[in-house]
């Protein structure tokens, strides 16, 4: 298929739903709805920022630290194209979006509970207070952090259908709810890293520490409080003063849709065969993307406090690095929010957007190739201050610079990925749930390669985090070069047929 080409499936698909397009609503509509990502997002940066530094604390080595996450991955595979699908078909009075919104909310807090508590109950069960693993406490978090994973994808697959809904078809209205969506996550890390750089936290709720929580331990069960309150403030404001109209089930398979019996992954698959070209490549981008991305979501803060800062885990000297690293993803988090909003501006034009994506990727390859220049001044350094207090503040300065940087093409990742797919899909018959499920495989499993490999990959080059990193560079120069070369742009007729603007904006 030709660049700029008609994205077109003319096979017969049980994906190819008959609604007609809702109306577009208010804009204010569509705020409340990305505003959850706020909520969602202040979690998920309590959870990149100071989770892998605690299962350590709990007693997980680090080569084994990323196997806790290859949770989320998974429960992505599973969770997102079963609440895709069945949100697409639900008839329910209270809409199609909402209810999976609803559950998943109330799951989130459920989880974050488990995760916050988990010490305080392995201790309950018999762990011992000392240092070494503590095995019930392992166990509760593991459990707590699967069910967040997902509640996570509970959420956030309808909320983005959600935001598509809303923009009734309109490639305009859904480009900027996308980036709404991703401006809203902006604010909800900047919130979540903040708290987490935060070190006297606790003092709001005394009652955090325990016998079996030390005062990380109440930090970061603080940070998760925080967290409830936001998320279920925004989903309640949202589902109730934002409604859907109920949407009746595709004619051809009611009674299939009514009783359940529909093979979700057999149907996914069977959408996978025939599947357009231009999703095909959008997924190929995107998981090189993903794969580049995901080590240093994983370890950024890990990366701060061993190899920045030179300390151990449990060290004073290492929690400050930590802590220095969520004072960077909070940096990186304000320019995540403004580069979210000058994306819409850079992408106006349809064939902007792979341009613009190539070239953010690159500088993401140049970014994560600097993590190695940045250890190596900082461990030149190391001899002169004999490894005892923190790093020179130009060693500093350069690494929360490159946060700051990374916030450029993450603005992108978290945006323009989405806001493709639901046009594709918009144009080829796929329902938007459905088509977020398809183009979240593209997300999970580069995750889930990670999260088993990237342990064993640094230790075969003697631990640490730079090998992992130096993986993703060049994973994100291949994704930078397929996206120039091979990934089409949305097509110039789109507009002819599900938008009254041409273009982005």
């Amino acid at each position: 298929m030709e660049v700029g080409g008609e994205v077109k499936n003319n096979d017969p698909s049980s994906f190819q739903l008959q609604h007609p397009p809702p109306p577009v609503e208010p804009m204010r509509k569509i705020i409340l709805v990305a505003a959850i990502a706020a909520g969602v997002q202040f979690g998920w940066a309590i959870q990149l920022a100071l989770l892998t530094p605690y299962v350590q604390l709990l007693g997980i080595p680090h080569a084994w630290a990323a196997f806790i996450w290859l949770c989320g991955p998974i429960s992505g595979l599973l969770v997102q194209p079963i609440v895709g699908y069945y949100s697409d078909h639900c008839t329910s009075q209270f809409g199609r979006r909402r209810p999976f919104i609803a559950a998943g909310a109330g799951l989130v807090a459920v989880a974050v509970f488990l995760i916050g508590f988990a010490a305080d109950l392995g201790h309950a069960a018999g762990d011992s207070l000392g240092k070494g693993p503590k095995p019930r406490a392992i166990t509760i978090f593991v459990v707590g952090f699967w069910i967040l994973d997902v509640a996570n994808n509970m959420l956030q697959g309808p909320c983005r259908a959600f935001l598509a809904d809303l923009s009734g078809g309109n490639a305009r209205k859904t480009s900027t709810a996308n980036a709404l969506f991703s401006f809203f996550m902006a604010v909800g890390n900047v919130l979540g890293y903040a708290a987490g750089s935060y070190t006297h936290l606790y003092k709001v709720f005394p009652f955090s520490e325990t016998k079996a929580c030390d005062l990380y331990c109440a930090n970061l069960k603080s940070c998760f409080f925080i967290s409830i309150a936001l998320l279920l403030t925004t989903t309640i404001l949202a589902l109730t003063i934002v409604r859907e109209t109920a949407t009746a089930v595709a004619p051809e398979q009611p009674s299939t849709v009514k009783k359940g019996k529909i093979p979700v992954f057999g149907e996914l698959f069977g959408a996978l065969k025939d599947l357009p070209r231009t999703m095909w490549i959008l997924m190929l981008v995107t998981s090189l993307n993903w794969v580049a991305w995901f080590p240093f979501l994983l370890f950024d803060t890990d990366w701060m406090g061993k190899e920045v800062y030179g300390g151990n885990v449990g060290t004073k000297l290492y929690d400050q690095g930590v802590r220095a690293g969520a004072l960077g993803l909070m940096i990186n988090s304000i320019v995540l929010g403004f580069a979210s909003l000058g994306v819409q501006f850079l992408a106006r034009r349809p064939r902007r957007v792979k341009k613009l994506w190539g070239v953010v990727n690159f500088l993401l390859a140049v970014c994560l190739a600097m993590t190695v220049l940045i250890t190596k001044l900082a461990e030149r350094e190391r001899p002169f201050s004999g490894a005892i207090e923190s790093p020179p503040i130009s060693i500093k300065v350069g690494a929360l610079a490159l946060f700051a940087v990374l916030g450029i093409p993450l603005a992108v990742t978290y945006s323009i990925p989405f806001a493709l797919a639901s046009i594709f899909s918009n144009n080829s018959g796929l329902g938007q749930g459905l088509s977020l499920g398809v183009l979240n495989l593209a997300i999970v499993i580069p995750q889930m390669v990670v999260s088993v490999g990237s342990g064993p990959w640094d230790q075969l080059f003697g631990g640490g985090n730079l090998p992992a990193f130096m993986l993703g560079a060049v994973a994100a120069a291949v994704s930078g070069l397929l996206s120039l070369v091979m990934l089409p742009s949305p097509p110039d007729d789109v507009a002819a047929k599900v938008m009254t603007v041409k273009g982005f904006h």
